[in-house]
């Protein structure tokens, strides 16, 4: 076993993300071609910008002497593109946009990756832009699954960035056995050492599948009730440390949490580099979910927004995505390309899952505008959000 990274010393994918280096945050075209001894000769002649504000550890950078996919885009497009990951949380977020957009005006990002749920409701309100499929001829790459999907029926404004499944994440150097069930989140063994995700769907949709509630069939609170009151119980307990977005993965590394509710993405490239942190769909089962690009509302570069996710449709750039990232892409294709890259990858059954893997997997239902409030004042009321 390996000794847990300090809190004070980050793993080398977390210097990149957090120094800026993936995707080469905010660098110009111009710098970029001149770093790599070229010119800046384009179709475009430069003269497109790009904004994807997305979530953390979620492209491959540019790095070990390799060319990450905004790197990559720039150069084959001219396309001058600023790379952010502003994104830690679907409400989060939602909060920090809703006053522009609300106001009819449109917000700095160009493309934007809510979770499929809140797509949903971006899209409902009238806050997106149709895609310009014209603009996009690799959309014919999107697999099956994701075509017309429920929180998009028309297909016209959602392009999935990657999709993955919410499990239990591990310190087997902190829990000290393997774990396999969601009842272990709440043993009183790891008393103060639990984390769990202010994503209420994978939070509460782990939890009632441990109770055997299914949370693809909950149409009300009450289906849900009996999950927010175990995990109410396990707050006032102390069992757990806290509640947090996408930045679980700090403490899961440190040893600060034992275990916790956790995306399999993540903790399998935590893992290169601290084999200790381990990713497990529990005995109950996974959820399963999208990260979806869409268009906010007024969006000034559509044009070039639709560059990069033509590009990142074609499967040998959609490869090099998943092979980083190490979540299932929504790209057709993207399987054969990567085993040209990583033949062990192209097997793992989290990013390829098998039939025995998904009959494990349940995706939270949809919820009514009303009911959907309810499920936030109450798993507000329990997270102190």
């Amino acid at each position: 076993m390996s000794t847990p990274t300090p809190k004070n010393q980050m793993t080398r994918r977390q210097f990149l993300a957090r120094s800026g280096a993936l995707g080469a945050l905010g660098l110009s075209l111009p710098a970029f071609l001149a770093a790599c001894g070229g010119s800046d000769s384009s179709s475009s002649g430069g003269s497109e910008s790009l904004f994807f504000d997305n979530w953390p550890l979620y492209v491959d950078p540019t790095a070990d002497g390799l060319t990450g996919t905004v790197d990559r885009f720039m150069a084959a497009t001219g396309v001058a593109m600023t790379y952010g990951e502003g994104y830690n949380d679907n409400n989060e977020y939602f909060a920090k946009i809703q006053p522009l957009l609300g106001a009819g005006k449109p917000i700095e990002a160009d493309i934007i990756a809510p979770t499929f749920w809140m797509a949903g409701r971006l899209i409902n309100l009238g806050w997106t832009e149709k895609l310009p499929k014209d603009l996009i001829p690799n959309f014919s790459n999107i697999e099956d699954v994701y075509v017309n999907p429920t929180w998009d029926p028309t297909g016209e404004y959602s392009m999935p960035w990657q999709a993955g499944t919410a499990g239990i994440a591990y310190n087997i150097d902190v829990t000290g056995r393997e774990i396999k069930s969601v009842a272990d989140l709440f043993d009183p063994e790891f008393k103060g050492k639990i984390g769990m995700l202010t994503e209420m769907r994978d939070t509460i949709g782990l939890i009632c599948m441990s109770l055997g509630i299914d949370p693809s069939k909950i149409a009300s609170f009450e289906d849900a009730a009996p999950a927010f009151e175990k995990l109410a119980q396990a707050k006032n307990d102390g069992q757990i440390r806290a509640f947090t977005g996408n930045d679980y993965t700090d403490d899961l590394v440190s040893g600060n949490f034992a275990a916790c509710v956790g995306w399999s993405g993540d903790v399998l490239q935590l893992g290169k580099d601290s084999p200790n942190v381990r990713f497990v769909i529990p005995e109950e089962g996974g959820t399963s979910w999208c990260d979806t690009m869409i268009l906010p509302k007024g969006v000034p570069n559509a044009s070039a927004a639709a560059k990069f996710m033509n590009f990142c449709y074609d499967p040998v750039q959609a490869a090099q995505i998943t092979q980083y990232v190490q979540y299932l892409s929504p790209v057709k294709g993207v399987r054969d390309e990567l085993a040209k890259l990583d033949p062990e990858l192209a097997e793992n059954t989290l990013l390829f899952p098998d039939d025995a893997t998904k009959a494990r997997l349940r995706s939270f239902a949809t919820l009514s505008e009303d009911v959907e409030a309810k499920f936030d004042e109450e798993f507000s009321a329990i997270t102190g959000a």
